[in-house]
This record gives structure tokens, sequence and C-alpha cells, in this order.
């Protein structure tokens, strides 16, 4: 694996770019722009989902930027973040070649997954786009939340929580994207009641039922987590990252060949670090999926 910094010329922000280090010349490459959560870093996203361990496997190329804002958090915004976003695309196929994208999928966790599905709500996102993997970001046919979700807090701190979760249900489940993509949803057992048994995003496309898969089993840990907590932290917001077992549903024979997958982490919650064999689990799916958006930009079609 070779690793590279990319900085913005109109910014001075850097970002992080995984690949192969041995990658032919005209060899095609899967690109993942791999979203932090708020108060999160890219630092910190690329241990969390270290997609960049299987670059060399899985013809990867990798980039894990940091939002602009980081104040009284970091989170992703859209007037200090979507131009640089669009301008770090941009970047990213000049480097490697339009044509070479096999397929470009926006990897979100947490606020970053939401930040994905807004921005495939953008022209330029939609057009370029085949796939979203949310990282506790958000389901198309969302679950219910863990009662009392999130950190430790104060009972007026949950009592204001619980307000903002209420204003939310309210307001009903986000807007779906309008473009066509692949989508895999994956979560922490304990952030949610129960994965719902259908998937909208499946059901769209002409899927079948769910199918279990062989459960994907961990004996070592993810490599980060939200330590600031400690023993405090709650189920359902992360302990300490650890061994574990996933439980990986697809939904087969989707049209076109897209894939449609939901992922539980049994016994974990919302900042443990990805495992590594369902991290290469989670690539793999990815790898598997069709793409060729950037290619038909690349050979004249509309943006």
């Amino acid at each position: 694996m070779a690793q590279e910094t990319l900085v913005d010329e109109a910014s001075g922000r850097k970002c992080f770019v995984d690949f192969p280090d041995d990658l032919g010349a005209d060899e095609e490459v899967t690109f993942l722009l791999n979203l932090h959560g708020g108060g999160s870093s890219g630092h910190w996203q690329r241990e969390y989902f270290p997609a960049y361990d299987y670059a060399d496997r899985y013809r990867l190329v990798v980039a894990t930027p940091t939002a602009a804002t980081r104040e009284p958090t970091s989170h992703w915004a859209p007037e200090a973040d979507d131009e640089y976003l669009q301008r770090l695309v941009a970047q990213v196929f000049d480097r490697f070649g339009p044509a070479r994208i096999r397929s470009f999928w926006l990897v979100g966790h947490s606020q970053g997954g939401a930040t994905s599905l807004r921005l495939l709500h953008t022209p330029f996102f939609a057009s370029r786009v085949d796939g979203w993997l949310s990282l506790s970001g958000g389901r198309i046919g969302p679950p219910e939340r863990a009662p009392g979700f999130g950190p430790p807090r104060t009972e007026e701190e949950r009592a204001r929580m619980e307000e903002v979760f209420a204003r939310q249900r309210a307001m009903g489940p986000p807007k779906p994207p309008e473009t066509d993509l692949s989508f895999i949803y994956a979560t922490g057992e304990h952030e949610i009641v129960a994965l719902p048994e259908t998937s909208p995003w499946a059901e769209r496309y002409g899927a079948g039922p769910r199918e279990r898969r062989p459960d994907v089993v961990d004996a070592e840990a993810g490599k980060i987590n939200d330590g600031r907590w400690g023993d405090r932290s709650t189920k359902s917001w992360g302990r300490e990252a650890r061994p574990g077992t996933a439980v990986v549903y697809v939904y087969p024979n989707a049209r076109d060949g897209r894939v449609v997958a939901d992922v539980v982490r049994l016994d974990k919650g919302h900042t443990e670090g990805l495992e590594p064999r369902i991290t290469e689990e989670l690539v793999a799916l990815m790898a598997s999926a069709p793409g060729g958006k950037a290619r038909a930009l690349a050979q004249g079609a509309p943006a």
C-alpha cells in the first residue's frame, strides 16, 4: 500500500489518500471517499474503518479528509465543505484518471453518513457516486433508535436530546436518493431496537427477500474507539475495541447487479472501530458492485 497527502490548493486542506503501491498504468480502481462523524477527524476515521488495509487486495483508492468546522465540535457543513469535497473528488479523478475509476463509493460514519445522503441529493455527487456505505449513519428505511442512545449524559442533557430525536421522528425519514446506486448499511446491535426485515431500497431494484450469509467472526479487535468516557461509556455509544461477530444480510438479484445489504455487529455500539474481517467483508461487497458513472462522464456524458 502507498499513501499520499493530497493538498487542496484553494484552501490548503490536507487529505489522506491510500492506494496500491503496484498500481498499473491502466488498472481500474474502486474509489472510496471516507467521511468521519461529528466530533471526529480524518485520522480517527481512517482507523475506525481501515479500508486502507485492503487497498492492495481489492485495488482501492481511499481518500479520508477532515471537516473544516471544528467548533463547538467538528462536523461536515455545506457552506464549509461541499466545494472542498467536490475539488477533492476532482483531484482524485485527475490523479488516477476518471476512466480508471471502476466505481465510486461514499462511506460515512454517523454524521458522515448523513452528509453522504445530503451529498447524494446534489448533481455533482449524484452523477458520480455508484454506492453508499452507511456506517451507523442512517438507513434507507430506518430502524428505531435504541432508547437512551448516545454517550453518557446528565438528566438535563438526556431530556434535551430526546426532544431533538422527537423532532426528527416527527419530520419523518430522510428523503432517499433519486440517483441509482448500491447501498450497504452497517450498525452496532446496541444502537437500534431491531433491524427491519425488509428494505425499500432492495424493493426499488426488485431484489428478493434478504438472505443471511455466514456470520463474520473476528478474533482481532478494531484499531480504535472513543476512549473519552472510560468505564462510563454506554453500550449504545460503544465501549473498548474488541473482537466480535457480525451478521450479514444481502438482498439477492437486485436489478443491474446492485448490491443492497445490511450488517449488524453484535454486542457493539456506535464507536467501536471495525474489526479486520468485517472491514474486508464490507470492502468485498463494495468491490463486487457495478459502477461506471465516472467512466461515463469521462466519455462525455452530461454531469
